[in-house]
């Protein structure tokens, strides 16, 4: 799979970076945080959320809305299941990694094919902006060594634990916690929890591409 920095233009498309911000207290925070074999993560962390300089970032971000500042850490290099929020999300992470990503307008029929999904790498440091109309997951490592602390602010209460209790349309069944809608792979551990399965293809997986 081809690679490409968030730099290029084609990420216009998905997102952007954000400059401008002081991001050292945050990502000093962060990288304190746990760092498991697997991926885990954590919708909203405390002692990120008291670092210096991590109100004016959230504020900023968010305009005055108020947020959550967590974090997805570990180690992956596979696709499994793409999600997306009804607002942006923001990443940052101690070390570089990778997104895999789509559009909304690649879902078809309630399905997306994987073959739409586009890899790019964001290095260390950067903050980047994800919006709510990409489709997205668990980042990926560039090194297993190293694997990945990533930032994930999103607008509070997100990714907390909420299922609607009639499922009237296919939105219904793809929403997986509150404001997360989701879209699981077949092979992915999150449909065999009862996900809705909404991605056809392979499952791909990166390890090969680093």
């Amino acid at each position: 799979m081809v690679i490409l920095p968030v730099s290029d233009p084609s990420f216009r498309l998905y997102g952007r970076v954000v400059e401008g911000y002081d991001v050292s207290g945050v990502l000093d925070a962060l990288a304190k945080t746990r760092l498991p074999e697997g991926t885990d993560y954590v919708p909203h962390d405390e002692s990120v959320a008291a670092a210096p300089g991590a109100d004016a970032l959230g504020d900023g971000l968010f305009g005055g809305m108020p947020f959550q500042l967590g974090w997805c850490n570990g180690h992956n290099t596979k696709l499994n299941c793409l999600e997306y929020h009804r607002d942006s999300e923001f990443n940052l992470g101690c070390e570089d990694f990778i997104l895999l990503i789509a559009t909304l307008s690649d879902i078809e029929n309630n399905k997306l094919d994987t073959s739409k999904v586009k890899a790019f790498r964001v290095p260390a440091g950067v903050l980047v902006e994800v919006y709510a109309t990409t489709l997205h997951y668990a980042p990926c490592h560039t090194d297993p060594a190293k694997g990945f602390h990533v930032l994930v602010a999103l607008p509070k209460c997100t990714n907390t634990d909420f299922r609607p209790g009639r499922k009237e349309n296919v939105l219904d069944s793809t929403l997986w916690a509150r404001n997360k809608w989701l879209l699981a792979h077949a092979e992915s551990s999150e449909a065999a929890q009862g996900a809705y399965v909404g991605l056809t293809g392979e499952n791909i997986d990166i390890a090969n591409d680093l």
